[in-house]
């Protein structure tokens, strides 16, 4: 029995409330994409040409892309496609990969990974990831910027210019100012 403002009230009998809980692939895509960007010597997972081709026109991070699932009421399946940095180990990686997913996906949604199949792809140093990565945005952006720069330099240079005329009288100037000579 609750009291409320000294009234007694009698509490209806608890009777459980069913349903169920499901994810989405992509909820899981995600929570593997996440938890997976801060892994050292993994570079990118890679989502496949369309995807690249989509990454190189323009920005675009979605952490889905690359990882594919498949969910069960209880147990999931990972792949991944990768690209490691030149030098790690990459079965220590791959060790890692398979612990981190397998944590982050229990703890925020109680299932088990069960498989988590990784092909390495490629391996690239940090410096040709970074150059082969730049997409075409991020190119019209740096060549707006150096377009910009520029005229701001050849503007400023033009009103240097100006005020240093200013200051000579120029050869018209000079000509008028002279009295006319008869020869």
């Amino acid at each position: 029995m609750t009291t409320i403002n000294n009234t007694t009230t009698k509490e209806a009998p608890k009777t459980p409330i069913e349903g169920e809980l499901s994810f989405d692939d992509k909820v899981i895509q995600k929570i593997v994409g996440i938890s997976l960007e801060s892994t050292k010597g993994l570079l990118a997972i890679d989502g496949g040409l369309i995807a690249n081709i989509k990454n190189k026109l323009v920005n675009a991070e979605n952490p889905t892309e690359g990882v594919d699932v498949e969910v069960g009421k209880e147990e999931v399946a990972v792949d991944l496609n990768i690209i490691a940095e030149y030098g790690c180990d990459i079965h220590k990686l791959y060790d890692q990969i398979k612990e981190i997913i397998g944590r982050e996906v229990n703890k925020m949604t109680g299932l088990k990974v069960v498989e988590v199949n990784v092909r390495v792809i490629d391996v690239q140093g940090k410096a040709e990831y970074a150059e082969n990565n730049v997409s075409l945005q991020d190119r019209a952006a740096d060549l707006t910027d150096s377009v910009k720069e520029a005229t701001s330099n050849g503007v400023q240079k033009i009103q240097e210019n100006i005020h240093s005329t200013d200051d000579e009288p120029n050869e018209a100037e000079s000509k008028e100012a002279e009295p006319a000579r008869v020869k």
